[in-house]
Parts: C-alpha cells; structure tokens; sequence
C-alpha cells in the first residue's frame, strides 16, 4: 500500500510591490494611509541614524555597527503590529531591527551607547520588553521561547518574538527553539530576515533547502514567507501571527525575504563577494522607494514634506548622538550594583567594592611588609 501522508503549501504574500503598487484586497485591514506616512517616517529617521552611525564608527568615535539600510520594511510593519496587538509583547531581537525596537520604547541612544561599547546601551528602562542585541548567531531563539514558555505558564495573552538572519537557520540552538516552541505549544513567533548573505556565504551555499521559511513545517510551525521590503506584508502577516499564537498556542515562522545594501558590519567590505549588478538589482526594491512611490501616488507625500522629514530626521539623530556621547561617565560601583540586589550580609563583595581589589594585598595594603 502506498499513500500520501503529508503535503504542504506555503504562500508568499507581498503588498506593496518595488513599483510603489498596492494590492487593495490584500491590504484591507492592515495599514491606514496615516500608518503608512508614520512607518515611511520612522524608516526615513533610522535610515539617517544609519548613516550617522557608520560615520561615527569611520571617525572613531564608535565600534564596529552593523547598518540596517535596505532591511527596515519588515521589522518595521513587524514592530507596529507587535506595539499594538496582545499584551507585554516581548522583542528579542538581533542586530538589523533597530526600527521594531524604537517603535516599542526602546530609546535610540541605546542602540549606539550598546556599540559604543557602553553596558548601559543594554540596560533596558523598565516597561520595556526587549532583551539586549544578541551578537552570538541563532541563541537568542532560546531565549524568545522560554520567554514564551513564561507567558503560558502565567496565563498572559502575548508573544515572544526572535528576530533572526538566514544564517541563524543553520544554527542547531534556532532548530531546538522551533522544536521546543510548537512541541509545547507557546506563543513564540521566528522573524527571519533572509538577506541572502550570511556575512559572505550566499544563500546557495548555505542550505540545500528551496526556501528558508520551509524548515519549519518540520517542527509543525505556521509558515508563510512574505516580500521583506513590504511593509503592509509584514504588518499583516505579524498581526495573524499574534493572533494564532494567542489563541491556539501555534508558533509562525516568517521568513522576509528582503537584502542588505551595505556591508555585513563596518568590518566588512561586501565588494570582495558580492557582485554590483546583484546590488543595483535591489536597490531598485528599497523599501523607502516603493513606500515613497506609493504615498505619492496617492497624493500623501510630496518634495516639501520629504525636506522636513530630512530635517526632522538629521534633527533626532544629532540629539540621540548628543546624549549618547554626553552620558556621564559611569563608576567603579556599578560593577558591584547591577549585577547583585544586595551586598547586605557578605562581607567579602562588600570589601571588593570598597578597596576595589579582589586579592589580600589590595585589601590589606600591610601586608607588603611581609614580602621577602
């Protein structure tokens, strides 16, 4: 006997095409014309601060930055969708979403205090429920369905989302994520952003699979890719996954296919690998482009309104770079005050603390004297 057991279909879901051209039916009931104008916006500021950062890194004043020019669609429609469905929704990000992460109260300083080399970039303010950038690839997924696990645990109507690359996939601590996640059934949802470049390894080298979003039919996961450079798509489909998570425990793996226009990190120099005409071929699909294409078609933007969010933009950053590089200096104590809730009762931390020495000679100076 012979029958089939399993099939499977995957739907690509795109919106708003490169040419600024939006499916209507689509559409419908996703992004007002005013989400639309604030998303563009938003997109245009981080653009800038893109910008700004690459040349604080070029001029010494910051670390190594990872620029998310060319991929803010998808965490952006993501990130509104996430703002305002379920309750305490938490983001466990990567490091190409900046965008999710301002829409959802992170400060933006902190994004550059983090490569600034500043601890406090990761000290997240209270309320906010965002984990600090995972910089190790693919072990953050753990983190977002324990999260989630949480949430179920205490009855809390939310979702737990891990923001990932292509290369993450071939990582096994994503696989025993997406496994963990639906076999339990928690509301943890995986945003993958295929760039098509894992730092320099094409896509084609990286996995035999036809497409990344497939992997997780294996572990029984809901899985639709969309047109990462789409904002209504992401949007979208963001809000059906909340909802699916919510209200029948099933994990959704999103694959966005989108690209990024610059180099991996300012380490990196992508011409050694990549080929300019792949490139120029997506830099006609910016996602800034289409969505500016599409508000003026319908006549909601227009040259004067691009020139003062030009300005507006340079304006944010100047004073996001102001506080991030004006931070007081921090102090000694720190070291022992945010890693311990208290030091009542132990009288070693708190000898530490005051002699800022760990060995007995730091802590008593006397005993120099006993030297030979």
């Amino acid at each position: 006997m012979k029958k089939t057991i399993y099939e499977a279909r995957i739907d690509h879901i795109q919106i708003l095409d490169e040419h600024g051209k939006l499916d209507e039916k689509l559409a419908k009931d996703t992004l007002s014309d005013e989400d639309a104008v604030f998303l563009y916006e938003q997109m245009s500021i981080c653009r800038w601060l893109d910008e700004i950062a690459f040349k604080l890194q070029r001029s010494g004043r910051m670390g190594t930055y990872p620029q998310n020019k060319g991929q803010e669609a998808g965490p952006a429609g993501a990130g509104l969708a996430l703002s305002r469905f379920g309750e305490k929704n938490w983001l466990v990000p990567c490091y190409r979403e900046n965008i999710a992460l301002f829409l959802n109260g992170l400060p933006m300083e902190k994004i550059l205090l983090h490569w600034m080399g500043d601890e406090r970039g990761n000290q997240i303010p209270e309320g906010v429920n965002i984990l600090p950038i995972a910089i190790p690839i693919g072990t953050h997924p753990l983190h977002a369905v324990g999260i989630a696990y949480a949430k179920k645990y205490r009855g809390e109507k939310g979702v737990a989302v891990s923001f990932f690359g292509d290369g993450a996939t071939s990582e096994g601590d994503v696989h025993e994520a997406m496994n963990f996640a639906s076999a339990w059934k928690v509301p943890a949802i995986f945003f993958c952003q295929n760039n098509f470049w894992a730092i320099s390894v094409p896509r084609a080298l990286q996995s035999g699979s036809e497409t990344i979003v497939q992997k997780g039919l294996a572990y029984g996961h809901h899985c639709v890719q969309i047109d990462g450079n789409d904002i209504f798509a992401s949007y979208k489909v963001m809000k059906e996954a909340i909802d699916r998570a919510i209200k029948t425990g099933q994990p959704t793996f999103i694959e966005a296919v989108t690209y990024r226009l610059g180099d991996h990190t300012t380490a990196d120099d992508a011409r050694r690998y990549r080929d300019e005409k792949e490139v120029e071929a997506w830099r006609k699909k910016d996602p800034l482009i289409r969505t500016r294409k599409y508000l003026e078609s319908k006549k909601l933007w227009n040259d004067r309104k691009q020139a003062d969010i030009e300005a507006r933009a340079k304006e944010i950053v100047d004073a996001v770079v102001k506080r991030a590089e004006g931070i007081e200096k921090p102090v000694f104590e720190d070291i022992f005050d945010y890693t311990f809730a208290t030091l009542e009762g132990n009288a070693e931390l708190q000898t530490q603390r005051a002699t800022r020495r760990t060995t007995g000679l730091g802590q008593g100076p006397e005993q120099e004297k006993l030297r030979a």
